[in-house]
């Protein structure tokens, strides 16, 4: 059945009328998310706090081995001033994210200023780089194999990602390929 309100015609269901009685809840304070309560109301404070999960502070041995690595690019980035005159535009953060675990390369200058290991939501960053630790072994040999060569060849193999600011990314792509290149080792390279 319709009502006529003036000149429009109102359905009683887009009103809220429902057709059958009102369903019951199971109990008389459990809401639409069950149990859970608020902490910040009163209720929710006389409950006391929530248990937080405990996160893993320790770091496994591989995550220990890409942060170092990342700190011998900083080391040798300082020592290669060709490089530091590329970059000297370049004054961003930026995320590389292996495998889950995160690093936060801030480049002041041309040269890396810091390098520090996530996670942090409050850290911004311009653009991340996220691949798995597998594939940035393979990119960082003294000659990777097709697709492990480049940034953007991780990203078109399916194994690496770029979020973030490309437009960034591209102005100081050269530089940012050779800081990474940086790391891998040049024994044996016999041409």
């Amino acid at each position: 059945m319709t009502q006529c309100l003036g000149r429009y015609r109102v359905i009683p269901s887009l009103l809220g009328a429902r057709s059958g009685p009102k369903p019951a809840r199971a109990s008389g304070k459990s809401g639409v998310f069950g149990d859970w309560v608020s902490p910040n109301t009163r209720r929710g404070m006389e409950r006391g706090a929530a248990p937080v999960p405990a996160l893993a502070h320790s770091r496994t041995a591989r995550e220990a081995q890409v942060i170092e690595t990342f700190r011998d690019i900083q080391r040798a980035l300082d020592a290669a001033p060709h490089l530091q005159r590329l970059g000297r535009l370049f004054s961003e953060t930026v995320l590389i994210e292996v495998d889950g675990s995160e690093v936060y390369l801030t480049f002041d200058k041309g040269r890396i200023e810091s390098v520090v290991a996530g996670p942090s939501r409050k850290t911004p960053w311009r653009f991340a780089l996220r691949t798995d630790a597998e594939a940035l072994q393979k990119f960082w040999e003294p000659r990777p194999a097709p697709g492990f060569h480049d940034v953007f060849g991780l990203v078109k193999i399916g194994r690496g990602r770029i979020d973030g600011d490309i437009l960034t990314l591209v102005k100081n792509l050269r530089f940012f390929k050779d800081v990474l290149a940086l790391a891998r080792a040049t024994e044996g390279l016999t041409a």
